[in-house]
């Protein structure tokens, strides 16, 4: 027999937070897919200033591995599951796709860029519609607004004339 509750795990109304993870779960799975190629970039990155970039992008995966578990466990913190699996952030993320094995530092910080810029605008789509909806959950939409756009800011740093 089960020792699960079967009290709510959270106070807020149902449909409220079902609207928080409609749009904090396409944040979670886009922070991990850039996690996912971020790492990947790091392990491949070549140029000049190999070692700057190399050790950048282990922070933009640290990053967006924290930003992905705040947006999660608040939607878990609800009462609600959400779905991270690999195969799902494969088929779901709306990222565009890192290139594949050795590239130069500048192709890397670019396509890392667009990939903190397609997760932005997920990001921004959700603090739209969450100011309505559940303040809490917007304030960590907003958090992780302002954290990304400083990664972006850190990587563009290194491509820009």
């Amino acid at each position: 027999m089960s020792n699960i509750s079967t009290t709510p795990s959270s106070a807020i109304d149902p449909d409220v937070a079902a609207g928080v993870a409609q749009f904090l779960s396409p944040i979670v799975v886009d922070l991990t897919a850039l996690a996912t190629d971020g790492k990947q970039a790091h392990w491949h990155v070549r140029g000049p200033n190999f070692q700057a970039i190399h050790l950048l992008l282990d922070e933009v995966v640290e990053h967006a591995r924290e930003y992905a578990d705040t947006a999660a466990e608040r939607i878990v913190a609800l009462g609600l599951p959400l779905d991270a699996r690999t195969q799902t952030v494969g088929r779901k993320a709306g990222t565009p796709v890192l290139s594949e094995g050795f590239q130069h530092s500048d192709v890397f910080v670019a396509e890392i860029i667009a990939i903190i810029d397609a997760t932005m605008e997920t990001v921004r789509t959700a603090i739209d519609e969450l100011g309505e909806l559940d303040a809490a959950s917007q304030d960590v939409a907003i958090e992780i607004a302002r954290a990304l756009e400083k990664d972006r800011w850190f990587l563009f740093a290194h491509i820009s004339q």
